[in-house]
């Protein structure tokens, strides 16, 4: 390799795209699922927030206050959740992403860690990747003989 590659550990490329993007995969899961909650208008309970996230309400209390200084959502002490519009369209951004990805995961035929993977996933794409796994989403809609063809395959190979 006579070229020098631009290699970085895992967490190095995380501290490049953080440096771009004001929030972190915690921050994305959180507004995620206040986005799911809220069903993108109505507000919510931080308790509920936390029940949803399997955390504990302190926790979830540090990560609103953060989500609300980055103006995403509107929080007071003991007062509802509300989405900004900033945060409503992030919201909408993120559903889409994750449920896109849910999407291909099942078209590979994953089963078994499909939520797991997912959430680990989605926040390491680029947006180059996840346009292109939007695009390959709506041809296996387009062409579903496609999809069949590759469980075929796999089953082939499984046996």
């Amino acid at each position: 390799m006579n070229k020098r590659q631009d290699f970085h550990t895992v967490r190095g490329y995380a501290l490049r795209s953080q440096n771009n993007h004001d929030l972190t995969p915690s921050m994305e899961d959180y507004l995620e699922m206040i986005f799911r909650l809220s069903e993108g208008q109505k507000p919510i309970r931080l308790n509920d927030l936390a029940l949803a996230l399997n955390v504990q309400p302190p926790s979830a209390t540090k990560m609103v206050q953060r989500l609300a200084e980055a103006k995403y959502i509107n929080y007071e002490k003991y007062g509802a959740i509300e989405l900004t519009g900033r945060g409503r369209n992030m919201g909408a951004k993120l559903l889409e992403r994750h449920q896109t990805l849910e999407n291909f995961f099942q078209l590979l035929g994953v089963k078994e860690n499909l939520l797991k993977d997912t959430e680990k996933i989605e926040h390491s794409l680029s947006n180059e990747t996840l346009d292109c796994i939007c695009l390959f989403v709506a041809f296996a809609k387009e062409y579903p003989e496609i999809i069949e063809s590759l469980r075929q395959f796999v089953k082939m190979r499984k046996s």
